[in-house]
């Protein structure tokens, strides 16, 4: 099975939109996960083909206070969202976009950190890579690490566009 990562671009927001119901099933409509997605320096994402088939997304937004849905968090810190289609499911695309995607937020967001509201089912997930709940709450945080970039070389190019 064939994997290719690539980074999120301004032009792909169709991409989060479409992959919107699949991270946030409950607030599909809310649009502040993806409107002008993007357009600052203060988005990131990334997705993954798999055999030419968009298979996931992952992307990071920083909201002001009033927009964020953790009362726990910094206004600073980026909210995830975390999308992968059903018929992906269970065959690590989430823990292969997750190693990636953790790598290139520490380069870009340095020595803070990231929050996600995770369903139940998903906790452990992102405990093992080094989520750690809030309170008794469904909120995840993990603090960014600042670390070497290593990109794959199988179609992983931050230059390269989806055409």
């Amino acid at each position: 099975m064939s994997q290719e990562l690539y980074f999120l671009r301004s032009s792909e927001q169709k991409i989060v939109k479409d992959m919107m119901e699949y991270a946030h099933p409950l607030d599909a409509k809310n649009s502040i996960y993806t409107d002008f997605y993007g357009l600052t320096a203060k988005d990131l994402g990334i997705y993954v083909l798999v055999e030419n088939k968009i298979a996931g997304a992952i992307w990071t937004r920083r909201f002001n206070q009033d927009h964020n849905a953790s009362a726990f968090v910094d206004e600073n810190t980026p909210v995830m969202s975390v999308a992968i289609l059903p018929e992906f499911k269970g065959e690590e695309i989430g823990s292969f976009m997750m190693n990636q995607f953790l790598q290139e937020a520490g380069a870009l967001y340095e020595q803070i950190s990231i929050d996600i509201s995770a369903k139940p089912k998903s906790i452990a997930f992102y405990e093992k890579f080094g989520f750690l709940r809030v309170a008794s709450s469904d909120i995840l945080v993990k603090k960014l690490e600042k670390k070497e970039v290593f990109r794959p070389s199988d179609g992983y190019d931050p230059r390269r566009w989806m055409d």
